[in-house]
């Protein structure tokens, strides 16, 4: 099994001191660091916006994964991607033309990435496979962290890779909401390739060890 990409949530740090936290997310085995975008309006809270991208762009040598839970997400694509955004997410629930707004986001230079909300279901993407790099589960109803983990999720994620194997797609599935190392090597199982963690790395005692047992949750852990 290929180990996984590991993206921190940048949502769970501690941002009276979010240069330590950025610097040792530059430390560590993380492949990307996730940037949470909240509107107050698609979503019950409102998170951070350009002020902390720059914050990040400029400390962070993680490429960014921008997870847009806003509505009008196209306002918003040049902006976001000519602020060092790597990936853009939108949300399935808040684009009227999916097709458009992904093409738009791979123009500007940047990996697209549609979201879905826990009761969304999968089929509606079989006809934007082609303009998809990435679909991002929430394995939790987005807004707020340290959710707990939706445990049907898992028959999510199996049915989503069923459904790009069967199109021949290479698009990457991405879970976010209540992972740690408990549920990681499942979702891996279930045909997870980007596991999104917050709480379990920035509340954990260690978060490099933290991020070190998720990177290596393909494996069995050695006691």
């Amino acid at each position: 099994m290929i180990r996984p990409l590991i993206a921190p949530s940048l949502l769970a740090a501690n941002f009276a001191n979010l240069q330590h936290d950025l610097e040792m997310i530059n430390d560590s085995e993380a492949d990307y660091l996730h940037f949470d975008v909240m509107d107050g309006v698609f979503v019950p809270n409102i998170s951070f916006g350009f002020p902390v991208l720059e914050v990040a762009r400029k400390h962070s040598k993680k490429p960014l994964d921008v997870h847009l839970m806003i509505t009008d997400p196209d306002r918003y694509i040049d902006a976001f991607a000519e602020g060092g955004a790597t990936t853009i997410h939108v949300h399935y629930e808040a684009c009227t033309h999916l097709h458009r707004t992904l093409t738009h986001i791979r123009k500007m230079g940047c990996r697209a990435g549609v979201a879905l909300n826990p009761h969304t279901p999968v089929d509606g993407l079989e006809d934007v496979l082609e303009q998809l790099d990435v679909v991002l589960i929430m394995s939790v109803n987005p807004g707020f962290g340290g959710q707990s983990f939706i445990p049907h999720t898992f028959r999510k994620v199996a049915k989503l890779k069923q459904l790009l194997t069967d199109n021949r797609a290479s698009t990457l599935i991405e879970i976010d909401g209540g992972i740690s190392i408990k549920n990681a090597s499942a979702l891996l199982s279930a045909g997870a390739d980007i596991l999104v963690a917050g709480s379990s790395v920035f509340g954990a005692q260690d978060p490099l060890e933290a991020i070190r047992q998720l990177k290596n949750s393909h494996q069995p852990m050695v006691a």
